[in-house]
């Protein structure tokens, strides 16, 4: 075995990843051959060797112009919310909709040592996100009376832990048949001075998950793609398991994407704030792509027109409708979507087999997002959003500036006061409110089940 593994590493110089295989164990040696077998050594070297050819994204957003939008003031959009509503209902109700959730983060950040699926967000009921994001997908299949699939995606950190969550859980209520689980695939970190992919341990590679864009590669390699296509599943409604107040298959944004003949429709919100940590969508020659907000300069981010409004406005929340046509053709191409690089503090092991703890960036980092699918989208466009209705991302610890669990539950009792005065009921000042998506997916749906004149007076959970 050690002698077919040197075959593969010689002709790119990474032998040093046997350096310990005397001191491993049978298993030890099986798990090392299992992940550099996996590696694509050519892809790897490719990637170092381009490590210098970045895009010049100065120049980029100087070149930038805002994205066509359906925008929330009704400005020069091409179609009434009528319109898309009607045609976004129909979509669901023939079963051409299905959804994927990206579940692959851990709530490291939140002090919560296992997937942030399992976060126990909400402000009444201590539901878990996933218990309220897959209320929604079946809220909105009952409500068009259909099947609507989950196409889950995972890491290889959460994997284990969320698939055994699911069956305890009986997949809050989702047939058996409509979850499909996957996980994205892993890059390794290599050292950035010469190249080397790091050991984290004697006998284990330094790996990450290869990014949300890894999601491509993962369904054709997983079948989750052609299970899609064998349902008749048209388009994919793709969100991120952090945020909560996500309108999941809303039928209005669904029809608009429909109606514009679209491959690819972001979700975006207008930013107040020109250096808010969200990418922009901006259109380049014709197609529209994201510039992270990392890589947008600031006189570009300050940028405003005549009228005071940003220029760059477009801000993305990672909420997104996909045909399955644009899916397949990419996932057919030779290099998928292009690798990201971010240089990184990584723990590895020396050549003397020492734990060194780096305190500088000493490695590169390799990412796809699944935002690259833009530029290759036919008639893409964007759909500007109320973040009060649809943006509340759990991202940070107690005490943190924003996306904190505080803020994220004030928004949900917000959002779900709001659904309860409109249906006529009066909810006593600073009275805790929840309703469960099973009980009423939004607005209107509300106010078919609560008399008019209901008083709330108390933290209240509304559910089946």
């Amino acid at each position: 075995m050690k002698e077919s593994l040197l075959a593969q590493l010689k002709p790119f110089g990474q032998e040093h990843l046997l350096a310990f295989w005397d001191r491993l164990d049978k298993a030890g040696r099986t798990e090392l051959a299992r992940q550099i077998e996996a590696l694509d050594m050519p892809l790897v070297q490719r990637l170092y060797e381009r490590r210098n050819n970045r895009s010049d994204f100065r120049a980029l957003a100087d070149r930038a112009s805002p994205p066509p939008a359906i925008r929330r003031n009704g400005a020069n959009n091409p179609f009434t919310p009528e319109q898309a509503r009607a045609q976004g209902a129909a979509a669901l109700a023939a079963g051409q909709i299905g959804t994927i959730l990206v579940a692959g983060g851990q709530g490291t950040r939140l002090g919560f040592p296992h997937p942030k699926g399992m976060y126990p967000i909400g402000p009444v009921s201590k539901r878990t996100l996933f218990e309220i994001l897959v209320g929604k997908i079946g809220a909105a299949a009952r409500r068009y009376g259909v099947r609507i699939p989950l196409y889950l995606m995972t890491s290889p950190a959460t994997d284990a832990e969320t698939r055994a969550f699911f069956r305890e859980q009986r997949r809050f209520g989702l047939p058996e048949e409509d979850l499909f689980v996957f996980c994205q695939g892993t890059m390794p970190a290599l050292d950035e001075a010469t190249g080397k992919i790091l050991l984290e341990t004697p006998g284990r590679l330094a790996l990450s998950p290869d990014g949300h864009g890894g999601m491509l590669a993962a369904l054709a390699r997983s079948g989750a793609l052609d299970d899609l296509e064998s349902r008749g599943i048209r388009h994919l409604f793709y969100f991120q398991v952090d945020n909560p107040l996500v309108e999941v298959c809303g039928p209005e944004f669904l029809g608009y994407h429909l109606l514009a003949g679209s491959e690819f429709t972001p979700q975006v919100i207008a930013k107040q704030d020109p250096l808010a940590r969200l990418g922009v969508v901006v259109q380049v020659d014709g197609r529209l792509q994201v510039i992270e907000y990392s890589d947008l300069h600031e006189d570009a981010a300050r940028r405003r027109n005549a009228d005071g409004t940003l220029t760059h406005w477009a801000g993305s929340p990672a909420i997104h409708a996909i045909s399955a046509v644009l899916l397949r053709r990419l996932a057919g191409s030779a290099e998928g979507l292009p690798f990201h690089y971010a240089r990184k503090k990584v723990p590895y092991v020396d050549a003397a087999g020492r734990q060194i703890t780096p305190g500088e960036p000493n490695a590169l980092k390799f990412e796809r997002f699944i935002f690259d699918l833009l530029p290759a989208a036919r008639n893409a466009l964007v759909v500007e959003i109320d973040p009060a209705e649809g943006f509340a991302p759990l991202k940070n610890a107690p005490g943190a500036v924003e996306d904190t669990e505080e803020m994220v539950q004030k928004m949900m009792i917000a959002q779900h006061r709001r659904w309860l005065e409109r249906a006529g009921a009066d909810v006593a000042e600073g009275a805790a409110v929840e309703i469960s998506p099973l009980y009423a997916l939004d607005a209107e749906g509300l106010k078919r089940k609560i008399a008019a004149g209901l008083r709330i007076t108390e933290p209240t959970y509304l559910r089946e």
